[in-house]
C-alpha cells in the first residue's frame, strides 16, 4: 500500500454541509474552555465526532447494468412488501422495500442506488419518530425520488430520525444520476428506504450492515448473485 493509500484511509473528506457545524462545534470548545477546561475537553470531543459524523469517503461503486446499490451507510432494518409513498403517484401497488437504518455513527451522504433520471421529488413535512419503526414511512418527514431506469421505477425515500431535523437534497427534478452519484443527506440519525418491482428478488438480509455506493442490494437484470460490498473482498 503507498503512502497517499495510508493517508487516504486516515484522512476522509468532509462534506461541505458539515462546515457551519464544525465552526460552531470550535467555537463553543473555545468557550467553553475559558470557563473549565474538562469542558474544553468534552467541546473538543463533540466537535471531532461532528466531523466523523459528517464524512464523505470515496467509494468504489459497481457498475453493471441492473445493479441496485445501497443508496445508504447502515443496517437493513427490514425488506417487506409496502405500498410506496402516495406522493410519489405510482401505481396503488405493493412493491418491495429495502429499509436501511442509519444510527449517527454511520455516515450519513446518500447515493444513487441505480442509474436514471429523477421523474419526480416530493418533499412532506412530518414527525421524527424514530425511524427504526415501521409506521416512520408514513409518519415521518421524508423526501421521497422517484427514479426511472430502464428496468423500471425505482423509489428512494430519506426519512428523518428520532435526532435528525433537517434533510438536505443535493439534485432536483429532471436531473439524471449516475449509480453511487450523492443525492443528499440527512442530519444526525435516519433511514432511507428503496422501493423495487415486486420480482426483483433482494440480496441481501435483514440485519446485514450495508455501504452507500458500493453493497449490492438487489440485480434488476436477474444475473449473478451478488451479495457483497467491494469492502468485504
Amino acid at each position: 500500500m503507498s503512502l497517499v493509500d495510508s493517508v487516504r484511509k486516515v484522512i476522509v473528506p468532509i462534506h461541505k454541509e458539515g462546515y457551519v457545524f464544525i465552526a460552531i462545534g470550535l467555537v463553543a470548545t473555545i468557550i467553553l474552555a475559558n470557563f473549565w477546561s474538562p469542558f474544553g475537553w468534552i467541546g473538543a470531543i463533540v466537535t471531532i465526532w461532528i466531523c466523523y459524523f459528517f464524512r464523505d469517503p470515496i467509494r468504489v461503486t459497481p457498475q453493471r447494468v441492473g445493479l441496485v446499490i445501497s443508496p445508504a451507510d447502515g443496517r437493513i432494518s427490514q425488506i417487506a412488501q409496502a405500498l410506496p409513498p402516495p406522493e410519489l403517484e405510482l401505481p396503488a401497488e405493493p412493491m418491495t422495500r429495502i429499509s436501511i437504518f442509519m444510527n449517527v455513527f454511520d455516515c450519513h451522504v446518500n447515493r444513487a442506488p441505480v442509474p436514471g433520471r429523477i421523474a419526480k421529488i416530493a418533499y412532506t413535512p412530518g414527525l421524527f419518530l424514530n425511524a427504526e419503526l415501521d409506521k416512520a414511512s408514513d409518519d415521518n418527514e421524508r423526501n421521497a425520488l422517484a427514479i426511472e431506469t430502464t428496468a423500471g421505477i425505482v423509489g428512494v425515500v430519506q426519512i428523518a430520525g428520532l435526532i435528525a431535523r433537517r434533510i438536505v437534497p443535493f439534485v432536483k427534478e429532471g436531473d439524471v444520476l449516475g449509480t453511487g452519484e450523492r443525492f443528499g443527506l440527512i442530519r444526525f440519525g435516519s433511514r432511507v428506504d428503496v422501493y423495487l418491482p415486486t420480482h426483483v428478488v433482494p440480496l441481501v438480509g435483514e440485519g446485514q450492515t450495508a455501504i452507500a455506493g458500493e453493497t449490492v442490494l438487489a440485480d434488476m437484470a436477474g444475473n449473478e448473485l451478488v451479495t457483497r460490498s467491494f469492502r468485504d473482498i
